[in-house]
C-alpha cells in the first residue's frame, strides 16, 4: 500500500528541509478502514546493555512471515544516521481482524544458527519492532540457571488497542518458550487481538514516558538549587563590581585632578592602566572569531531546538529529533558568519574568505570526522548504525550547498554592518609590558577554575539528559532543559566577566581567549563526568559501543564548550566595552 509515496520523496535535501513538518508513516495519516492492512515492521536486534549497537533484525536467523515483502526507504536523514533499518515482517494484520495462534513460519535450526541465537541470549538481545509508528520490544530468548540449556521465545501475542478508526495501543507478550536444539525445526508463531481503548490518539506516546523519573523530587530540587546560585551569583557581582567600580572610578577621578607632578608621585594601578592595550585584537584572531561565530550558531541552534519541542512533541516521531537540529543547523550558517564575521574584520583580519571557510566547516568537519571514524567500526561489526553512502553525500551536499553560502551571506553582512573597529578607546601602537602578579591571577588558573560554577549549575540535567540517549528513557521535559540553558548561561557570563575583572586589574589585558577558554573549560568537567557515568551509572561493553560513546560524548562536550566559550566572551565584551567608556581617558 502506498508504494508511490516513497518513490517520489527520494530526493535527499527536500527530504531534511521537510523534516519539521510531522513525518509521515507508511501508514500516511494513520487512519484505518475496517479489514485494512497494518504493517508490522521489524527494525533492529542487539545487546541489552549497549543501546547503540544494533543490528538488522533478519541479521539474526530468524524467518521471514508468508506475506509478500513491503519495500522502505529511509523517511528522513535523521532516521538514516540514527541506523534505523525497517524491513518488513510478513506477518499479515488487518485492522479490527483478530488473529487466533498461527503459525507463519519454520526456523530450521542448525549449529551455526543455533550458536547466534545463543550469543544472542547470553548477551541479552532485544528486538525493536514498529506498527503504525509506534515501537515495541521483546526479548530474543533466556537462558536457564545454570546456563547451560537456552530457550527461544517463539510466540509473539499482539494486543492492539484501537479508538475510533485509529491505533492508540500496542502491547506484545512472548510466548512459547522452546530450547534450542540443534538440527531440529522451531515454528514461529503470532496471533493478533484487537480492543477498544479510551486513550487519545494524541496522548497515545505518554505510556512511554516516565514522570516517575524525570519528574522526581530531585529533579526538582535540582533547578531551584541552580536558580537559587544564579540569584545569589549574580546579585554578588553586582554588588561587588559596582561597588568596586565606583570605588575606582572615584578614585580616576580624583587622579584627573591632579597634576602631573602628584600623578607621578601617585600609585597607579588597577584596570585603567591598560587602556591602550585591552582593545588589541587577540592572538589567531581567524581560530578565535572562527569560534566565537560557531559558538553563537550553536547557542541560536539549541534555542530554537528546545522551543520547537516544547511545542511538538518532537520524541513521537523516528529521527525527528536529528532532522530537526540538522534542518535549524543549516538553517542559522547566517549567525555564524555574521558574528564570526564581524568580529574578524574589527579585529584588523584580512583573509576574510578563509576565515569563512574555517568557520562555516569546523562544526561539520569535527562531528562528521567523528561519525566517519565510528563508521569504520560499525561497518566491521555490521551494525545498522553504520552510515549509508548515499547519506554520506546527502551530509556533505548540506554542507557545501546550504551551510556555505548562507554563511557567506552572514559574514559580508556582519563585516559590512558591524565590522569597523568602533572602540571606547585608542590602542597603543607598542604593547604594554605585563607586570608580574600572583599564581592564582595567571590565566591558566582562571581557566581552570572558571568552568567549576557553570558545570555545577547543570551536572544534574547532565545526568537525566544522559540517561535519556544512554539508556531507555524517553527525554519530554524541555521546560527543564530551556530552564537550565539559561541559567548556565547567566552563571558563565557571570563567572567570566568576574574572571576578566580580576584579570584586568592586576593589569594583564589577555582577556579575549581567557573569557572564551573560562567558559570553554565546563566541557571538560562535562567529559570527566561522562567517565564517571560510563563506568559507575553503565554497564555498556565492547569496542563499537565504547569508541560511540566516548566519540559522541566528546563531539557533545567540545560543542556545548564552544557555546559556553561564546556566551562568556559575548558578556565579558559588553562589559568591558561598558567600563572603559565610562572612564575619562588622555
Amino acid at each position: 500500500m502506498g508504494l508511490g509515496r516513497w518513490t517520489i520523496e527520494v530526493v535527499v535535501l527536500t527530504t531534511v528541509f521537510s523534516s519539521l513538518l510531522p513525518v509521515r508513516a507508511d501508514e500516511h495519516d494513520h487512519k484505518y478502514t475496517d479489514k485494512e492492512e497494518v504493517v508490522l515492521w521489524m527494525n533492529t536486534v542487539g545487546p541489552y546493555h549497549n543501546r547503540q549497537e544494533t543490528y538488522k533484525y533478519f541479521s539474526l536467523p530468524f524467518c521471514v512471515g508468508i506475506k509478500k515483502t513491503i519495500s522502505h526507504y529511509h523517511e528522513t536523514l535523521g532516521e538514516a544516521l540514527q541506523g534505523v533499518e525497517l524491513e518488513f515482517s510478513g506477518l499479515d494484520i488487518k485492522f479490527k481482524e483478530e488473529v487466533m495462534q498461527t503459525t507463519y513460519c519454520d526456523i530450521e535450526l542448525d549449529k551455526p544458527k543455533r550458536d547466534a541465537f545463543v550469543y544472542a541470549i547470553k548477551n541479552h538481545y532485544w528486538y525493536q519492532m514498529y506498527i503504525d509508528d509506534l515501537p515495541i520490544w521483546g526479548i530474543v530468548g533466556e537462558a536457564d540457571e545454570n546456563g547451560e540449556d537456552y530457550y527461544l521465545w517463539t510466540y509473539k501475542k499482539l494486543e492492539i488497542g484501537h479508538n475510533g478508526n485509529r491505533i492508540v495501543d500496542v502491547n506484545l507478550t512472548s510466548e512459547g518458550k522452546v530450547k534450542l536444539v540443534p538440527n531440529t525445526r522451531i515454528p514461529m508463531s503470532y496471533s493478533v487481538k484487537w480492543k477498544k481503548s479510551d486513550v487519545k490518539f494524541e496522548d497515545r506516546f505518554d505510556k512511554y514516558l516516565d514522570p516517575s523519573f524525570f519528574q522526581h523530587r530531585i529533579h526538582w530540587f535540582s533547578i531551584f538549587n541552580s536558580f537559587m546560585m544564579v540569584i545569589f551569583l549574580v546579585g554578588l557581582v553586582s554588588m561587588i563590581l559596582m561597588r568596586t567600580l565606583r570605588k575606582d572610578y572615584a578614585r580616576y577621578s580624583k587622579e584627573e585632578e591632579m597634576d602631573d607632578m602628584d600623578r607621578d608621585l601617585g600609585d597607579e594601578y588597577g584596570w585603567k592602566q591598560v587602556h591602550g592595550d585591552v582593545f588589541r585584537p587577540s592572538s589567531h584572531p581567524l581560530i578565535f572569531s572562527s569560534l566565537i561565530g560557531s559558538g553563537c550558531q550553536i547557542f541560536s541552534v539549541s534555542l530554537i531546538v528546545i522551543i520547537l519541542a516544547m511545542i511538538e512533541d518532537l520524541y513521537t516521531e523516528r529521527g525527528s529529533m536529528l532532522s530537526t537540529a540538522i534542518f535549524v543547523y543549516a538553517a542559522t550558517s547566517p549567525v555564524n558568519g555574521y558574528f564570526g564575521g564581524s568580529l574578524y574584520a574589527k579585529q584588523g583580519g584580512r583573509r576574510w574568505i578563509k576565515q569563512m571557510f574555517i568557520g562555516a566547516f569546523l562544526i561539520p568537519a569535527m562531528v562528521c570526522g567523528t561519525a566517519f571514524f565510528i563508521n569504520f567500526i560499525a561497518i566491521y561489526y555490521h551494525a545498522s548504525r553504520a552510515i549509508p553512502f548515499g547519506t554520506m553525500v546527502a551530509v556533505c551536499c548540506i554542507c557545501f550547498f546550504v551551510i556555505l553560502p548562507l554563511n557567506l551571506v552572514g559574514t559580508i553582512l556582519g563585516r559590512n554592518l558591524s565590522g569597523q573597529p568602533n572602540f571606547p578607546c585608542r590602542v597603543n601602537a607598542v604593547p604594554r609590558p605585563i607586570p608580574e602578579k600572583k599564581w592564582f591571577m595567571e590565566p591558566a588558573v582562571i581557566v581552570c577554575l572558571g568552568g567549576i560554577l557553570p558545570f555545577g549549575s547543570i551536572f544534574i540535567e547532565m545526568y537525566f539528559i544522559f540517561t535519556s540517549f544512554w539508556a531507555y528513557k524517553i527525554y519530554y521535559v524541555y521546560g527543564f532543559m530551556m530552564l537550565v540553558l539559561v541559567i548556565l548561561c547567566i552563571v558563565t557570563v557571570c563567572v567570566t566577566i568576574v574572571c576578566t575583572y580580576f584579570l584586568l586589574n592586576a593589569e594583564d589585558y589577555r582577556w579575549q581567549w581567557t573569557s572564551f577558554l573560562s567558559a570553554a573549560s565546563t566541557s571538560v568537567y562535562v567529559y570527566m563526568y561522562s567517565f564517571y557515568y560510563y563506568f559507575f551509572k553503565t554497564k555498556m561493553y565492547g569496542l563499537f559501543q565504547t569508541s560511540f560513546y566516548f566519540g559522541y560524548m566528546a563531539v557533545f562536550s567540545t560543542a556545548l564548550g564552544i557555546m559556553c566559550g561564546a556566551v562568556g566572551y559575548m558578556g565579558t565584551s559588553a562589559f568591558v566595552r561598558k567600563i572603559y567608556t565610562n572612564v575619562k581617558i588622555d
